[in-house]
């Protein structure tokens, strides 16, 4: 077990000694001095844990078969393991996963750290080093209003990323327009500020203002985020458009058609050039040039083509011009020291596996 402690200015980052109330465990982002941010939907709240790592030797993870050997060491079935992200410490370069093992209300919250040795190890949540931000206009858990058939509550974070001074955090709320964008301080001692989203969604042909984020990233020196919707718009945002409380229509730019859940997005530099990775349920890992971006106009016309059914071939969808790469069944994705990408990987049969990739080859 790991012990996560004591490595960094503890009081200059707003943590205390204690034990988190943490009731569940989904997205993951680090933060200033090897901060580790999980996100709790059950208890509604943002946890900053100091991760107790200031360095170490940055390795190249592949690990065959991983859920097996994840399953034997939480001793469950494999089935009974869900991980909900995975995040990559940017000093030490360890893999820390958040996992729930068991399901319903039974499951249990574990954060887990994979060495570069491909050692896995749980990491204690006792007597660490912690803050809490709670999110006070989270949807309450009897609120009726489903996403996608979930409940609300359970998307009050979907996904986030630490950007120069801030958290930024995307899910919902329980105001009328429940898209949320959220914009923390950190240390959680300031102000933090919202903005309800709308964006057009081309093969709904509406504008819409429910469905929240499901996964974004920063880039172009973290000024805009991409963000990446369910059926599934690809949404430009720029952060300094950004103002509190006002009311924010992102640029669709692309659209990759229904019956699709986005599940992470990263971005990665190449010669000379910043790119975006993107992976979803349904279609292939595909690659897009930032550049490219910025030349496309909003999409604001619906194109009855992208309702397709499930069953039907895979297409590229429209807007910004992407690449599709062969890497097959990608679940979720982090960038390691910048020369390579971790990815998670998924095989038809269920197995899934952890491999690093160099980024002069994606």
């Amino acid at each position: 077990m790991v012990e996560l402690g004591t490595a960094t200015n503890l009081e200059s980052l707003g943590l205390t000694v204690g034990t988190p109330a943490i009731k569940s465990v989904g997205p993951l982002a680090f933060g200033p001095g090897g901060v580790l941010f999980i996100a709790d939907n059950v208890g509604a709240s943002i946890f900053a844990v100091d991760a107790g790592e200031d360095g170490g030797q940055t390795e190249a993870v592949n690990l065959e078969n991983f859920d097996a050997s994840l399953a034997g060491y939480l001793g469950c079935a494999r089935e009974d393991v869900a991980i909900r992200d995975m995040a990559v410490h940017p000093a030490s370069g360890n893999t820390y996963l958040s996992v729930m093992r068991g399901s319903g209300d039974a499951a249990v919250p574990v954060i887990v750290r994979v060495s570069g040795d491909g050692s896995i190890s749980d990491v204690s949540l006792e007597n660490v080093a912690f803050s809490q931000y709670d999110i006070t206009d989270a949807a309450d858990e009897d609120d009726p209003r489903l996403v996608t058939r979930m409940k609300l509550r359970t998307v009050t974070v979907t996904d986030m990323s630490y950007v120069d001074g801030l958290l930024i955090v995307a899910g919902t709320s329980n105001e009328e327009f429940t898209s949320t964008l959220r914009r923390i301080p950190f240390p959680f001692t300031g102000e933090a500020q919202s903005n309800s989203l709308e964006i057009f969604h081309v093969s709904h042909g509406q504008y819409e203002t429910a469905a929240p984020i499901r996964a974004f990233v920063p880039y172009q020196g973290n000024t805009s985020i991409l963000a990446s919707y369910t059926c599934t718009p690809v949404v430009q945002f720029t952060l300094s458009e950004l103002d509190a409380g006002k009311h924010v229509m992102g640029k669709t730019v692309a659209e990759l058609g229904s019956h699709n859940h986005p599940l992470d997005l990263i971005s990665y530099e190449r010669d000379g050039g910043e790119y975006l990775l993107v992976c979803n349920d349904r279609h292939p890992l595909f690659k897009v040039a930032c550049k490219d971006i910025d030349g496309q106009g909003p999409l604001t016309e619906p194109d009855d083509s992208l309702d397709a059914s499930p069953a039907d071939p895979v297409t590229p969808g429209v807007g910004i011009p992407r690449e599709l790469l062969p890497h097959p069944g990608v679940k979720r994705m982090a960038n390691l020291n910048g020369n390579g990408v971790l990815m998670l990987q998924q095989d038809e049969d269920g197995s899934t596996h952890l491999r690093t990739y160099a980024t002069d080859t994606l």
